[in-house]
């Protein structure tokens, strides 16, 4: 399962829709984890992994997996490299790993993936074929597990996100995007479609709307978008339905018994509504007063005079005021479709000549 997902991880922003060589997007790999030569972005010439494991003597294996530049255009190759040098022309670097103990049964794992590979300076494209791309390392313990990240402040990550990768937390996945702890691939899943963190259903129904000439440029392009865009096509109408409107509940059902829902909040609105001292009633006319807003659009509203539409009054008693502005060109249209805007009472003033008092709403 963890080798799934860091195939599916690996390859996230690898191609775009329409996935054509030809579209400008396409041009360069855009995966995420980048890791550039210092000549070009010395900020992200590194990644640095900390994270905490619990074990009397834990046996730590390390594989950091990544896309190389390869040929034209965006095509790649997987790598899967070790601790120790990085040679695989004209990449070079180093991998370190540090263990230190922090106390009895608990150490401080530190992995550094540095690029030290020159480059003289150039476009974003050239220093791409110098880095390490889609930079994702994996951690296992043996004799051991590791703390979530989450309760481990003390640890300091750079250009990576760790995440708990397995059930019995005896590996760590160093993933280029924010993860959370356990992270799984959908079961309803037809493969990775590449788009960075794209909807599948999405993009499955586009690639299906893809003409005859994009389909034969891809085809002509990097096998790995040609396979995947394959598989694509082959999904059936079946497949793409059992993608959509899916729910699973969050948390397993615990033995309490179900709480009975609140009664639903009917859409009918009050027709007047005393604050204050100050009655409001439908198709009153307000001044708005927003000066104490900090909105740029609510600044441009304050003092304009707008009709009172609708009065909301929510679960927790508070009033609503839904108004239409009575200079706006549109306020017809807004008014026929519903489409208000809502301020509490203490935003408006009544236009004089209609402000009523309790005594007289009775």
């Amino acid at each position: 399962m963890i080798e799934e997902l860091v195939d599916s991880l690996l390859h996230e922003g690898y191609a775009l829709y329409p996935y054509t060589p030809g579209a400008h997007k396409n041009s360069t790999p855009t995966p995420f984890g980048i890791v550039y030569p210092a000549g070009y972005e010395y900020g992200y010439d590194h990644l640095r992994l900390e994270c905490l494991v619990r074990g009397e003597e834990p046996e730590l294996d390390v594989e950091v997996r990544f896309l190389q530049a390869s040929g034209e255009r965006h095509q790649a190759v997987e790598r899967r490299v070790r601790v120790g040098k990085l040679e695989l022309p004209p990449l070079q670097g180093e991998i370190t790993l540090e263990v230190e103990a922090v106390e009895p049964g608990l150490h401080h794992v530190r992995l550094l993936i540095e690029n030290h590979t020159p480059f003289a300076g150039g476009t974003r494209a050239e220093a791409l074929e110098h880095s390490l791309i889609s930079t994702h390392p994996l951690l296992r313990v043996r004799g051991g597990t590791f703390v979530s990240p989450l309760e481990a402040p003390q640890c300091s990550n750079v250009n990576t996100w760790p995440v708990l990768a397995a059930p019995d937390d005896t590996a760590i996945l160093g993933a280029a995007i924010v993860l959370p702890d356990h992270p799984q691939l959908a079961p309803e899943s037809l493969g990775s479609l590449f788009d960075a963190t794209e909807i599948e259903e999405a993009l499955l129904l586009h690639v299906h709307a893809l003409s005859d000439a994009e389909r034969e440029e891809i085809a002509g392009g990097d096998p790995a978008v040609r396979e995947m865009v394959e598989r694509a096509l082959a999904s059936t109408p079946e497949d793409i339905v059992r993608l959509h409107g899916l729910m699973r509940p969050g948390n397993e059902i615990g033995g309490e018994p179900p709480v009975p829902p609140r009664p639903r909040q009917e859409p009918a609105t009050e027709r007047e509504a005393t604050i204050d001292g100050r009655t409001f009633r439908l198709g009153d006319q307000l001044v708005l007063r927003l000066a104490g807003r900090i909105d740029t659009y609510d600044r441009m509203l304050d003092g304009r005079t707008a009709t009172l539409e609708r009065i909301y009054i929510d679960y927790d008693d508070k009033v609503h005021l839904g108004v239409t502005i009575d200079d706006d060109p549109g306020q017809e249209l807004m008014r026929e479709t519903g489409r208000f805007h809502f301020f509490f009472a203490g935003e408006v003033e009544l236009v004089p000549g209609q402000q009523r008092t309790q005594e007289d709403a009775r």
